[in-house]
């Protein structure tokens, strides 16, 4: 079982040490986080084009098994922003059927990469791409506001980005003001409200104050009341039904939300890792955000992952442990049960003035200005890119073609940066001055010397054409020293370079082999080929070996 150990739960380890303070505090943070999830469960079920208990049903249940199996000692799992785009799209293609199983293949795909130790590949996706994303989603959500936000009297929102804005032109003169003010009020509310207190959020305060002014003031603005029918009771487990054209048709939705889910979840991960000064296990808790989605889906919700904002606003009252998450799924269960009836009277201007300051939070604009500003151009390009596929296409598109841009990008800029330099002669005789083209080491006259510098890939073989043989040598030594990694494709280089060194009666030396290339040299038989005694362990020993065999010490 020790083998297991790294998808091992957090619950069961810190659990070992636990006391009845902190227990306490546990709890006083859960029912802080849930006051916080309420609203934006509601708002983000809404916007992703599902009934606002939906959003809680998932807060519940996949926020309860988050934190119960994750790998973090203070995780908050629940609906995000960064899946109202995608869960949108998917609901106006193929309902909620397809909803349901794209969210099943992505909790099973997300334990799958926790069992392979995926956990610490996510960090090998480009910064350039997180943020290029994250502001075409928040941007998104934003636009996807405007017609709650402003009251226009017109039909469904498309779901791209374009078709919205022509629809809302097209409708731009049914503005009403009044729905306007409420929106407007609820933004104020949020951003005034953070200066007054920072236990009580926001945006509870704005649904308080704009419900009980739209309820008194029989004002006309449309509330949640006169768009759905809101349900009160415990959600029920449901068993979708399965279809291989459905499944097929789903499989890149569902990658894409397994993606999404696994890079918010670890970041929100590592930025609480700092806050307490803890480290949380990677692969268990994308296990444990792959059951949490499962679940989800089985019992009527939506995707769901690690909130950074609610997992901060849990550690900043005292959370530390999986309980306090637990508490905050429980307290949001009873809301539903007892509470939920009173959500009907919630204006829905109110609901997209949250969404807005949600969106505008989650931008990272100042990141995306500053790297536009500062970064390489090839950088630039797979940000920009990536913003505007996601804004105009749709994420799936976004993360693929990012993720190929960015690494043909990254394989030409290894590329450029190998390169071969060649020794220059020195006979120790002499008392010349010593210039930076010049080497310390005293190299003999049969000898030519190379130094590579850089990884030898596909990309790079093509360095070894500038290694010339040489008049009147009979040894060439490759100094590898410099060389960390090595493919086929650098290996068949050198055995080129062996078969033409057979041909011209030259004994090649290759100096400081690193441990990958000589793997690589020894698996294919290259050692055998070249001989043990011209692989030497440093350019003494290579220069050494060189002078033996001068004709002259024949």
């Amino acid at each position: 079982m020790s083998s297991f150990k790294y998808i091992k739960p957090k619950f069961f380890s810190v659990m070992k040490n636990y006391t009845s303070a902190q227990f306490m505090k546990d709890i006083v943070a859960g029912l802080i986080v849930a006051i916080i999830a309420l609203p934006l469960s509601i708002a983000l079920a809404i916007a992703s084009g599902v009934n606002p208990e939906q959003g809680l049903y998932t807060a519940i249940i996949a926020g309860f098994f988050i934190s119960f199996l994750g790998g973090s000692r203070v995780q908050i799992g629940g609906p995000t922003a960064a899946f109202v785009v995608i869960i949108y799209g998917i609901i106006a293609e193929h309902g909620l059927a397809g909803l349901i199983i794209a969210t099943l293949m992505a909790g099973v795909m997300l334990i799958v990469m926790g069992l392979l130790h995926f956990g610490d590949l996510i960090k090998f996706i480009p910064k350039t791409i997180t943020i290029g994303f994250t502001l075409g989603i928040a941007i998104g959500i934003i636009v996807g506001q405007i017609k709650d936000f402003l009251g226009l009297n017109m039909g469904p929102v498309p779901a791209e980005f374009l078709e919205k804005m022509i629809a809302y032109g097209h409708n731009i003169g049914s503005i009403s003001y009044i729905t306007l003010g409420i929106g407007a009020l609820a933004i104020l509310i949020q951003i005034f409200w953070q200066k007054i207190s920072k236990k009580i959020p926001g945006s509870l305060v704005a649904i308080l104050v704009t419900t009980l002014l739209v309820a008194y003031c029989k004002l006309p603005v449309k509330t949640i009341g006169d768009l759905y029918t809101i349900k009160s009771g415990l959600p029920s487990f449901s068993m979708p039904s399965l279809s291989f054209s459905l499944v097929r048709e789903m499989m890149l939705p569902a990658f894409t939300i397994a993606i999404l889910a696994a890079i918010e979840s670890l970041l929100s991960a590592v930025v609480s890792d700092g806050m307490i000064g803890s480290k949380h296990k990677s692969n268990a808790e994308l296990i444990g955000q792959g059951i949490g989605n499962i679940m989800s889906a089985l019992f009527g919700g939506i995707p769901a992952t690690g909130a950074i904002a609610r997992t901060a606003a849990n550690v900043k009252n005292g959370g530390r442990t999986p309980v306090a998450g637990m508490v905050h799924a429980l307290t949001l269960l009873l809301i539903l049960l007892f509470l939920m009836p009173y959500a009907s009277y919630i204006p829905m201007s109110c609901l997209a003035g949250i969404l807005i300051i949600v969106g505008y939070n989650m931008s990272g604009w100042r990141t995306f200005v500053r790297m536009v500003k500062t970064a390489p151009k090839s950088d630039i390009v797979v940000l920009i890119i990536t913003f505007l596929l996601t804004l105009f296409f749709d994420l799936v598109i976004a993360i693929e073609f990012g993720m190929v841009l960015a690494a043909f990008l990254f394989l030409k800029r290894m590329s450029d940066i190998a390169e071969v330099r060649q020794w220059t002669y020195r006979d120790p005789m002499e008392e010349e001055k010593l210039s930076e083209e010049v080497d310390l080491k005293f190299v003999p006259k049969n000898t030519i010397v190379y130094e590579i510098f850089g990884a030898l890939f596909f990309g790079a073989a093509n360095v070894f054409t500038k290694i010339e043989h040489g008049e009147g040598k009979n040894v060439l030594i490759i100094r590898m020293r410099n060389v960390p990694v090595m493919d086929i494709s650098g290996l068949e280089a050198l055995e080129e370079i062996l078969e033409t060194c057979k041909k011209r009666d030259l004994t090649l030396i290759l100096s400081h082999v690193n441990e990958q290339p000589y793997h690589v040299m020894e698996k294919a038989g290259f050692i055998e080929k070249i001989g043990t005694e011209n692989i030497c362990e440093n350019i003494d020993a290579s220069l050494a070996r060189a002078e033996k065999l001068a004709p002259y010490n024949k």
